[in-house]
């Protein structure tokens, strides 16, 4: 069942202000994030919804998942996505000591600047802790090697399975505003839910004249 609630309360975001849990404000932009991929049964289909609105996203991949899957994992970068740090082995800091945490995601890390060498511009180093959960010592190793940490604003609960589709939805859809970070997943877990409010996601704030943008 749902441990954090669907938008993320001002507090939360307050106290840990070195994170970046929502963008400036930026008129009717919303910032879409898929974690777990790339997955060839649901990344491949994501890509190609976001295509259809002419939208930009950021991937949180795992390393483990990119070196199984560097075809799919290139597609989106050849599309213009950006690419963040999932840990390699989508790893939970809470249950995790720090230095293996710090060196997983270095292992991540290295694999994703390896398969992204041949793209323009600067590599960021955005990094989304897997399930939310990263201890303290972990935050700071990683902020001081340069590393932006990504949390969200919105999350969909696409994952959850007690939830019904229609509820992922509008999940999305009543919290979403202007610098939304939304919390997807392309993963087979989530897929049902995915499947089913990422297309809906997309045509109901581009008639409102929204863009969706990478971060």
């Amino acid at each position: 069942m749902p441990v954090f609630p669907v938008k993320t309360p001002k507090l939360i975001q307050c106290l840990f202000p070195k994170y970046l849990w929502k963008k400036a404000f930026v008129s009717k932009t919303i910032y879409l994030t898929f974690d777990n991929g790339p997955t060839p049964e649901i990344t491949q289909w994501t890509l190609d919804q976001l295509k259809l609105y002419n939208a930009k996203a950021t991937f949180f991949c795992i390393g483990d998942n990119i070196k199984k899957y560097p075809d799919i994992f290139k597609s989106v970068l050849d599309e213009g996505h950006s690419v963040g740090n999932h840990t390699y082995n989508h790893l939970k800091g809470w249950e995790t000591n720090t230095e293996k945490y710090i060196k997983n995601t270095g292992e991540s890390q290295n694999l994703i600047e390896l398969k992204s060498q041949n793209l323009k511009g600067e590599n960021q180093k955005l990094f989304r802790p897997p399930f939310g959960k990263i201890k303290r010592s972990q935050a700071k190793q990683l902020l001081k090697q340069g590393y932006k940490i990504v949390m969200w604003s919105v999350l969909s609960y696409d994952w959850e399975q007690q939830i019904s589709k229609e509820k992922c939805l509008q999940n999305v859809i009543k919290t979403t505003t202007s610098g939304s970070i939304v919390v997807f997943h392309d993963s087979i877990k989530a897929s049902r839910n995915m499947q089913y409010a990422l297309p809906k996601v997309l045509d109901y704030f581009s008639k409102k004249g929204y863009t969706f943008k990478a971060l």
